[in-house]
């Protein structure tokens, strides 16, 4: 592709200069880059297929971001990191107070680096209840604490794992102090491990989840991999066999966030996962939005017609719960059900599930329609116009 790419580039002027500098980097110097950008947005020709090339640009100008080749190359190399992260087909103009930005994350990257190496990040285990209130496993969520800036929110050093490849020895960890922890659970307890594109598609994941259960001696079918819509659209064919793989060992394969993005009902019928997990979004709206609420009941009928148990996740108020119930949904997840905890505070014996029981019981008691109440007067009146033979039966 890379190859193929570069022939597309040659449609530079004559006076423009242009060099590949690295696997998929190109330095291009010419007066104006939008015919750059425009030519880049056209199909390239692989074999017999046409291909979508997305390229992330960055724009210096000399001599207004850098007098030397040095500096102009360091701010363009600035400017394309911030248009990768803004997502494909992007171009950004360097501006001075991306320096602070860069900076900020190279320094965030190091201390990253460092973390995972000394194994300082943790992880915290949020429940998983079922519709009876038993706590039917734990999500294993990392979480780092910093020791200057404090706790970093996974929203930040999760990105930033993926996108600098550190999200495959974090992984690695996660993934054996999970199974690690849960082989000392009850035997009825899953344990859930969300699992990133890069993983799948840069090492052996199939390999290491395969060592780690022999390792830890987990019950593969006690291991739930949870992976992303983006991760199932971007390459299919990987992931389906990835799922092959993993269901060839005995593991679970959740679809996490469905509902968001790329939601198509095509894969749900061509990959064969155990179960789904709607969403935070439509749950947050369930109260007050009847759409969302007609989409929740919508999924969840539309998976048990597939065969698949369904998880909502994000459930912070009694009434979502309530509803929730009403729909049938199979599993639940959420600050009013239990916060992330450490492995720690997980106990055999905690009294957690029987408190969720009896919300659960008590909602579901709530739930269900009151026989309606007849007026005396009423009831004498259709009493006196019963046949004889029923009469005699209620004294």
């Amino acid at each position: 592709m890379a190859d193929s790419t570069f022939e597309g580039l040659l449609v530079c002027r004559d006076n423009d200069f242009m060099a590949r500098v690295g696997g998929d980097e190109f330095i291009i110097v010419q007066n104006g880059i939008q015919s750059l950008i425009d030519s880049l947005k056209a199909p390239v020709r692989i074999g017999e297929n046409d291909a979508l090339i997305g390229v992330s640009v960055g724009i210096a100008l000399c001599p207004r971001d850098g007098t030397t080749a040095t500096e102009v190359l360091k701010s363009g190399d600035i400017a394309m990191y911030r248009a990768k992260r803004a997502g494909k087909g992007q171009a950004f103009l360097y501006q001075p107070d991306m320096d602070t930005d860069v900076r900020s994350r190279c320094e965030l990257e190091h201390d990253l680096r460092l973390a995972i190496e000394r194994e300082e990040l943790s992880l915290h285990y949020q429940p998983l209840v079922d519709s009876s209130g038993r706590i039917a496993g734990y999500e294993a969520l990392a979480r780092w604490n910093h020791p200057t800036r404090g706790m970093v929110s996974p929203a930040i050093f999760i990105p930033l794992a993926e996108e600098s490849g550190l999200i495959i020895p974090l992984g690695k960890q996660i993934l054996l102090s999970a199974c690690q922890t849960a082989a000392q659970w009850p035997a009825g307890l899953t344990v859930a491990i969300n699992i990133s594109a890069v993983q799948v598609e840069r090492s052996d994941l199939t390999g290491q989840i395969k060592a780690t259960l022999e390792e830890t001696g987990l019950d593969p079918h006690r291991l739930e991999l949870e992976v992303t819509e983006s991760m199932m659209i971007e390459n299919t064919d990987e992931a389906l066999s990835f799922v092959a793989r993993m269901h060839a060992l005995g593991v679970k394969i959740v679809l996490d966030d469905f509902g968001t993005g790329y939601s198509s009902l095509s894969y749900l019928q061509r990959v064969p996962f155990d179960k789904i997990k709607i969403d935070r979004s439509f749950i947050d709206r369930m109260a007050d939005d009847a759409s969302a609420r007609t989409i929740v009941e919508s999924i969840i009928g539309m998976s048990h017609r597939l065969h698949l148990r369904v998880t909502a996740e994000g459930i912070e108020t009694s009434e979502q719960l309530a509803l929730l119930l009403q729909t049938g949904c199979d599993e639940m997840q959420g600050f009013l059900l239990g916060r992330p905890m450490p492995a720690t505070q997980i106990r055999a014996d905690s009294p957690l599930s029987a408190q969720i029981g009896h919300l659960l019981t008590s909602r579901h008691t709530s739930a269900r329609p009151q026989p309606e109440q007849t007026p005396p007067a009423a009831e004498t009146e259709r009493q006196r116009n019963k046949p004889a033979s029923a009469l005699r039966s209620l004294s």
